[in-house]
This record gives C-alpha cells, sequence and structure tokens, in this order.
C-alpha cells in the first residue's frame, strides 16, 4: 500500500493560515492493514494548532480492507452479476481539540471511505482514478470553505 511517501505534506488553504506544511512521522497503525503517520511538527503560520502527543492526537491512517472481495460469479439465466460485494478504504485524521478554553483535549475524527464495486480495480480502473480525482481536486479547492463552513455552520 503506498501512502505518505514523503514525510511533509503541505496543507489545504484554510483561513488564517499561511503556507501550513505538516511534518510526520511513521506511527504504530492501528492494525496490520493499515500506515499510520502523526504530526510531529509543522511550518508555516497555523494559528494557536498543535502538533501530536499522547494526550492530544494528530494523525492521518490509511486502511485498506482486511481481505479482498472478488465480484462473484454471473446468474447464467440472467447474465447478470447478483450482490456485488465492496472492497472499502478508509482514509482518517485524527485531531485533538478544545471543546472549552482551558480543557483537556477531545479527540476530532474526519473519515473519508472508498467503497469500490469488486473487481472494478482491474475491470474499470481510469474511471476509479477520475474519481479520486475529483474528490481530491475538490477538497483542496474548497479547503478554506470547508473550514469556513465547520466553523460557522453556514454552507
Amino acid at each position: 500500500m503506498t501512502f505518505v511517501s514523503d514525510l511533509s505534506v503541505t496543507g489545504g488553504a484554510q483561513t488564517g493560515f499561511t503556507s501550513p506544511v505538516w511534518v510526520l512521522v511513521a506511527d504504530t497503525p492501528p492494525n496490520a492493514y493499515s500506515k499510520q503517520y502523526a504530526v510531529t511538527s509543522f511550518t508555516g503560520t497555523v494559528g494557536t494548532a498543535r502538533a501530536h502527543s499522547a494526550s492530544d492526537p494528530f494523525t492521518v491512517t490509511m486502511e485498506r480492507p482486511a481481505s479482498f472481495k472478488t465480484p462473484g460469479t454471473v446468474n447464467p439465466a440472467t447474465g447478470q452479476l447478483g450482490n456485488v460485494q465492496r472492497n472499502v478504504y478508509t482514509f482518517r485524521v485524527r485531531k485533538g481539540v478544545k471543546p472549552l478554553s482551558g480543557q483537556s483535549a477531545q479527540t476530532m475524527q474526519i473519515e473519508m471511505k472508498i467503497s469500490i464495486p469488486a473487481g472494478a480495480d482491474s475491470a474499470d480502473a481510469d474511471n476509479i482514478r477520475a474519481a479520486l480525482s475529483l474528490m481530491i481536486g475538490q477538497l483542496n479547492e474548497a479547503s478554506a470553505g470547508i473550514g469556513d463552513a465547520l466553523i460557522t455552520g453556514v454552507l
């Protein structure tokens, strides 16, 4: 599984942030089917953001299916696949956030799941890549607006 080959990640634009770059180190993943990295430091202006600590996490994790599913068999009478199983990948960011000033950090979680019909990885790889390209581009393009919406509650 190829994930975060460069240990510094240029952050998306956010209101009040200037050129954020998050510095990562390999961390112990939650299971054998994951890779995880912790943010140990950063550059740029990021307000009062904090790096990872045991009680105030800042991690990024990519998890693949524990076992891959196959497309199944075609119904001989109809020529169609029945129930198509899915291979689900999960991308997760955990960050400690304080619910009130002076209080202990609580863990915020952002989770994105990518659910691919079994077999599409070999039968339609370019369209899987196209969907991911659009998702990442849209998230990058709308990064500051999404951040603003999370703060103001206004879409």
